[in-house]
């Protein structure tokens, strides 16, 4: 607990931190790179250098120091960073490291405002934040640890087979190396993965493509020309490999109800909204099912997709998006008037998914449409920021 003059420095320093607070979360990364290189494969290179993971980290202590007179609402809002936490394996004895080097930027970037008094505040501060995220982790390394077929830490699996779903998307079947069960996820969840490319250990976490069937996980992967791991798995690995998987986590899945639901995803973000629309359609949900691709080459679980448009022709409408071509319903994107035009109603629930202008115009439209934010869904691929941040 902080003290009632630590309560007075935050207060009254918390401005000056939040107007400096991206130098000193750029700052801090170099910092605890250099002091701690064995923390580096925990964070996506890439996002490093977009400045997402900066702004991610700056967003999640803002939102603490602004919420944390509301316990409640504050674990709310923590879920995103404990769901990311999760999927890399994330360690009680870690955070140390991370409170140290923060200071630390936090001390060059405000210098000499930064007396002993402030910095003991806000070292207070963090250790408050890295409290709960390890009690809010423990919980939820624990309820997976116990279900039928779960683990803690890391588990290895092998490639059991592959599938190209289109031009860029390749699915992996992944089965337990030892031959158990695995546990069930919740469709829309992602996982994390851990594994050596050239002698350096790297971290991601992949969206689950299939509804839980106790044997296996689904994952598929779009090849980007700049990314090292998605790269490494459609052109090195192969069925028999192995690789580690850590729990399943995330946040987007489908809220129970009988309302009808929207989701609309965008070229690899179809990949969490796919079991989704299968799990809701087992429930007996009506559901609208917007994806948007470049063309034909790059629409991914097409058999998919027709398999289940013939299994549930009262309960689903399946609508293809393409940008060029002639073998979807519409030509274009998912804007304003498409939207209106397959919208159930403003009681439906809408999921989407995808880039972060397909999803800044999607929520966007929906709040024109008149659904309210607490019927608008999403997940960020990457750090997690708000939409409007792009």
């Amino acid at each position: 607990m902080l003290t009632h003059e630590q309560e007075k420095l935050i207060n009254a320093t918390a401005p000056v931190v939040a107007e400096h607070l991206n130098a000193i979360t750029q700052r801090f990364y170099p910092l605890m790179f250099t002091r701690y290189p064995e923390v580096k494969p925990l964070f996506n290179e890439v996002h490093q250098q977009s400045g997402g993971q900066p702004r991610a980290l700056a967003n999640a202590v803002l939102a603490y120091v602004q919420l944390r007179s509301n316990p409640a609402q504050a674990r709310a809002t923590l879920d995103v960073v404990v769901s990311k936490h999760i999927s890399l394996g994330i360690l009680p004895e870690q955070y140390p490291i991370v409170g140290e080097c923060l200071l630390a930027a936090i001390g060059e970037v405000l210098g000499n405002a930064v007396t002993p008094e402030i910095a003991d505040a806000w070292g207070a501060l963090y250790n408050e934040l890295a409290a709960l995220l390890i009690d809010l982790e423990d919980q939820r390394y624990r309820e997976f640890e116990q279900r039928p077929g779960g683990w803690r830490g890391t588990r290895r699996f092998k490639i059991a087979s592959t599938q190209q779903e289109s031009a860029l998307i390749r699915s992996f079947i992944l089965e337990p190396e030892d031959g158990g069960r695995v546990a069930d996820h919740e469709p829309g969840q992602y996982i994390g993965v851990r594994l050596t490319i050239n002698g350096e250990l790297v971290y991601r976490h992949y969206s689950l493509s299939d509804t839980p069937n106790g044997q296996s996980y689904r994952i598929s992967i779009k090849r980007e020309d700049q990314g090292q791991v998605s790269r490494h798995f459609h052109d090195v690995l192969q069925p028999g490999d192995t690789l580690e998987l850590l729990p399943p986590a995330g946040d987007l899945t489908l809220i129970e109800g009988d309302e009808p639901l929207l989701l609309a995803s965008g070229g690899v973000g179809q990949t969490p909204l796919l079991p989704m629309a299968r799990h809701a359609l087992s429930l007996g949900r009506q559901v609208i099912y917007l994806h948007a691709a470049l063309d034909a080459d790059h629409q991914a679980f097409k058999g998919e997709l027709e398999t289940l448009k013939s299994e549930y022709p009262q309960h689903l409408k399946a609508v293809r998006i393409h940008e060029r071509g002639n073998e979807a319903e519409h030509i274009g994107r998912i804007d304003r008037s498409l939207l209106a035009h397959y919208l159930p109603d403003l009681k439906a629930r809408c999921y989407f998914v995808g880039p972060q202008g397909f999803m800044t115009a999607i929520n966007s439209a929906l709040s024109e449409l008149g659904i309210d934010e607490d019927r608008r869904h999403f997940e960020h691929f990457g750090p997690s920021r708000p939409l409007d941040a792009a």
